[in-house]
């Protein structure tokens, strides 16, 4: 069986949860920024994050949560995300997105909102400022 470094793998297991609120102007063409909370070993960090954004036109705000996988140490959980693999989708039909970091991190990440899709750009998304 062939391992390919980088490539996520499976099964994983949750091991902390993530809760992201997230401002969007020109979805899609414009910038978008936000800030969210790990939980993780029973406590809880906040972070910042840049480059993820809607699938809607104008300005928006968002809450996004979701899973984290992959993960023994906090240090690991910045960096820069991409997505790996198809859309996800929860029961009920919820779409979601499924990326890792250069650490091997996983989050799958959904919209709160009905009807509103999250989109990651060819460059991914940075999470930095863990505390």
């Amino acid at each position: 069986l062939a391992v390919t470094p980088g490539v996520a793998q499976g099964p994983y297991y949750a091991v902390g949860s993530v809760s992201i609120d997230m401002t969007s102007v020109a979805a899609g063409v414009g910038a978008s920024w936000g800030s969210g909370v790990l939980k993780f070993q029973g406590q809880s960090h906040l972070f910042k994050i840049d480059g993820l954004s809607v699938g809607n036109v104008g300005i928006s705000t968002i809450t996004a949560v979701g899973n984290v996988y992959n993960m023994n140490n906090l240090s690991q959980f910045a960096g820069n995300y991409a997505a790996i693999g198809a859309g996800i989708t929860l029961a009920g039909g919820a779409a979601g997105l499924r990326m890792q970091n250069q650490s091997g991190v996983i989050i799958n990440l959904y919209a709160v909102q009905q009807g509103v899709q999250l989109n990651i750009g060819p460059q991914g998304f940075t999470i930095s400022g863990v505390k």
